[in-house]
């Protein structure tokens, strides 16, 4: 209870210091936060995510529900911030571009937090046509030149699946996956093509004094030329997905995408970070080289660190190593 009591108090302390703090520079300087934060952060992450944080930490209700507006609202949105402020708009004009690309940007991220959650909450059906033509777009684009015998078949797993139907392989992620996977394959077919002929193939391993003592030279025969040291590519795909969809519910990823969207974040670009986890998860299989497939939780989560790690810097936008993305970090 006292140590509660200690830090009911510590809390309203340095609630009610930080803004006595803030009215003393505001009254030294003749500027509101929100106006310091523009004129002294250049335009990003790092600016969008202080107007997010003084956003939702103003004592006024207005302020706090502005960073949960509709697109369409953002424009009176920001008149009323400036009327609030009693800032002159005519003297500060610049102001309310900056804010409105940070509004932008901070509700755009909520609105793809929503349509990605849609996506991912329907279930594949493989009585809806259109469902059925992305999976077999998926197909065509990974094996151009092997045309597929049947709906299903034992082909599936050519390209990562586990059984003869992939639809069952979708629960996860539901449609997410499957958008995701179809983006990659279509829009960076080369890199997608060389990443699933890498994941089929076996991997020599040569056989160290400590592994060769786990083994008997008989089991690491067999161990050294299995298969099961690549991986399943689709069903990575879909665990990357779920790795990319937990970043983005999370917020850790607003550091990338208020860095590299110059408005509001669409589907887009959520999928086109998709496709840069997969590239760079794939170059990271190989660098931490695994005995087999069981390790990999470990090095999946390995890798969520690591990524996690590089969206600390709020200067940190991850660079796509695929065409579609060139216009973008070209902006």
């Amino acid at each position: 209870f006292a140590r509660m009591f200690v830090q009911v108090c510590l809390y309203f302390y340095c609630k009610c210091l930080w803004r006595c703090l803030k009215f003393v520079v505001r009254k030294l300087t003749g500027q509101c936060e929100l106006q310091r934060i523009c004129y002294n952060t250049k335009p990003g992450a790092a600016r969008t995510m202080k107007i997010e944080a003084s956003l939702k930490g103003s004592k006024s209700k207005r302020l706090q529900t502005s960073v949960s507006v509709h697109p369409d609202a953002i424009e009176k949105t920001i008149d009323d911030i400036m009327e609030l402020k009693r800032i002159n708009p005519d003297i500060n004009p610049q102001l309310g571009v900056s804010l409105q690309a940070c509004l932008l940007q901070i509700v755009g991220y909520r609105n793809l937090i929503a349509e990605v959650e849609k996506l991912r909450r329907e279930p594949y059906d493989s009585e809806n046509p259109q469902h059925e033509e992305m999976l077999l777009k998926l197909w065509k684009c990974l094996k151009p030149n092997s045309p597929l015998k049947a709906r299903i078949s034992k082909q599936w797993c050519e390209i990562g699946f586990q059984g003869d139907d992939p639809k069952t392989d979708f629960r996860g992620m539901g449609l997410l996956g499957l958008y995701n996977l179809v983006y990659f394959a279509e829009w960076d077919t080369e890199i997608a093509q060389q990443v699933l002929s890498d994941s089929l193939q076996p991997k020599y391993r040569e056989v160290t004094k400590k592994e060769l003592s786990q083994f008997s030279k008989a089991e690491w025969e067999k161990k050294k030329f299995d298969k099961a040291i690549g991986y399943s590519f689709a069903i990575v795909g879909i665990n990357i997905t779920d790795l990319a969809y937990n970043l983005l519910v999370s917020g850790a990823l607003k550091t990338h995408f208020y860095n590299v969207a110059p408005e509001a974040p669409t589907l887009t670009h959520f999928q086109q970070t998709f496709c840069y986890l997969m590239h760079e998860f794939h170059k990271f299989w190989i660098e931490e080289d695994p005995l087999d497939i069981m390790e990999f939780n470990r090095v999946r989560e390995k890798f969520h660190k690591r990524i996690l790690k590089q969206l600390q810097n709020p200067e940190m936008a991850l660079c796509p190593h695929f065409a579609a993305s060139e216009s973008l970090i070209n902006m």
